[in-house]
């Protein structure tokens, strides 16, 4: 198994974020929506493009303000926190184009997202 340091990791997706949302935009460009398979392609390089994007901003949030001596700022919990706010936004936008988006179903899925990133943190 290949063992990254945080840098390279925060590089490595800081490199990514740009190429991903450049292959969404050409995706969107020249790819219609009209099949199934079209739109699950959509949606899993708009996950993978937000994810590459969050995580790096979670870093160094949570490396500049939430930092203490008792924790230490990982990049593995950035990528968590990236991850469960991409299925966050992409569920709700799967919702939306199926028109079954309501205030209520965003409410429930951002709680359970915040119910994961809980129980995650308890167990440390």
């Amino acid at each position: 198994m290949l063992k990254l340091s945080n840098r390279a990791t925060i590089y490595i997706l800081l490199a990514l974020a740009p190429i991903l949302w450049g292959a969404l935009l050409l995706y969107t460009r020249f790819i219609p929506p009209h099949t199934l398979l079209a739109y699950s392609t959509l949606f899993i390089l708009l996950s993978f493009a937000i994810t590459s994007t969050f995580a790096p901003i979670a870093y160094f949030i949570s490396l500049r303000f939430l930092s203490s001596g008792l924790a230490r700022t990982t990049v593995r919990h950035a990528l968590r926190q990236g991850i469960l706010l991409s299925l966050c936004i992409v569920l709700n936008l799967i919702l939306l184009a199926l028109h079954s988006w309501n205030i209520f179903a965003a409410i429930i899925i951002f709680a359970a997202a915040i119910v994961i990133e809980i129980v995650s943190l308890a167990k440390k």
